[in-house]
């Protein structure tokens, strides 16, 4: 069994600007992921399953909403809390910071913002304490990147409303016990609703034979006329703007997590160019191999600086969702680059499960996809500086 030798990458000192609680949640979600994650990743990752019983410790460290205030059951922690909680996840492995983030951003969010006063009581304490799983249901075999064209409906039955349609590459579905679906109403509305296991109709068959996010639980949501009770619609969701305010908590923790196997990529890397002798001596004497290495070291000083400062603009409330969109985009992106750098520096031992290298790198290609695609995020970007839509 490799032990966990990480030591994160801090060019710039990024941690005098984090307080004292930051370093503290840091230092403890890495303590749980060295003694809980990185012992089991490589095989449950070669098994391709999620390893269930881990929710329990991430529950305990505050890892399911983070930010949702300690009334509903959660740590009440700010946003760059949750952020460094993603970065030192995905270190240990993308597929468990997803689980982490779905259930916090994607499910507990838009019942802490959208829900009901008696929606919030009901399922944000089980949630937080892990004792429910969520997931979220936009995405659909038809619209991926343009989630207004869903197709899933409702209507209004009297005493309940009648649900039908399908949802696809949806994490955690396979053993989620509510998902968040967001479906059209007769009025061609947007609303959001908590459908829950056991509901008849209602079915989460499990996609298989995934090369990327092994350790995650990916499925579908199927609705066959599913009765959903007339208290499970979120209140104050209406139109598009719900889900994309969920997939902007989701994108911001992105951001921060795909920084974290870059770090642990670069990490890995110079410890390996340090040790691996060639042609007499440490292959981190040669002029390319630094190369590699300060290159992997300045894309992640910016990438930190980065999601700092975007994460100060979300606790007080000024991070545009463009601002964001950026974020993950660059942030992603760089954390494919840095890890394919390193697969470079280890050589063939760059593939094996020995090392976390092309763990990471076969995730990454998930996460430059989902919540949002690489070239969307760009035209957002796009958008935002020309205030021209280019994907209509």
């Amino acid at each position: 069994m490799a032990q966990d030798l990480f030591k994160h990458p801090d060019y710039y000192l990024v941690d005098e600007l984090l307080s004292d609680e930051h370093k503290l949640v840091r230092d403890a979600t890495r303590e749980w992921v060295k003694r809980e994650v990185s012992p089991i990743i490589e095989d449950v990752a070669q098994e391709a399953k999620f390893p269930m019983h881990i929710l329990k410790g991430m529950a305990e460290i505050g890892a399911f909403g983070p930010f949702i205030p300690e009334k509903y059951g959660g740590p009440g922690l700010d946003y760059i809390s949750y952020g460094i909680m993603m970065q030192e996840l995905e270190r240990g492995d993308s597929g468990i910071r997803s689980t982490s983030s779905v259930q916090s951003s994607l499910v507990m969010y838009p019942i802490w913002k959208f829900g009901s006063e008696s929606q919030k009581q009901k399922y944000l304490p089980k949630l937080a304490s892990g004792e429910l799983m969520g997931c979220f249901g936009l995405t659909e075999p038809n619209h991926g990147s343009n989630p207004g064209g869903m197709e899933t409906k409702f209507v209004d039955k009297g005493d309940h409303y009648l649900l039908n349609g399908a949802k696809m590459w949806i994490s955690n579905a396979p053993f989620a016990d509510i998902a968040v679906v967001w479906a059209k109403n007769e009025a061609g509305r947007i609303k959001g609703l908590i459908v829950e296991r056991g509901m008849e109709g209602f079915s989460t068959p499990e996609t298989h034979n995934k090369w990327s996010l092994r350790t995650s639980a990916t499925g579908e949501l199927i609705f066959q006329d599913v009765k959903v009770p007339k208290e499970n619609l979120l209140p104050e969701a209406d139109g598009l703007r719900g889900p994309l305010t969920c997939l902007d908590s989701a994108r911001y923790g992105i951001a921060w997590g795909a920084l974290g196997a870059a770090m642990d990529a670069y990490d890995t890397a110079l410890r390996y160019a340090k040790e691996r002798t060639q042609f007499g001596k440490p292959i981190a004497s040669f002029q390319l191999q630094q190369k590699k290495l300060a290159e992997m070291l300045t894309e992640i000083t910016k990438a930190q600086l980065l999601v700092w400062r975007v994460g100060t603009l979300r606790n007080e409330g000024r991070a545009t969702a463009a601002q964001i969109s950026m974020a993950k985009r660059n942030n992603v992106a760089m954390a494919l680059n840095v890890v394919r750098e390193a697969r470079q520096v280890l050589g063939a031992m760059g593939i094996t499960g020995e090392y976390p290298i092309m763990r990471h790198m076969m995730n990454l290609e998930s996460v430059i996809t989902y919540e949002g695609t690489h070239d969307i995020h760009l035209l957002i970007t796009g958008y935002d500086i020309t205030g021209i839509q280019a994907f209509k």
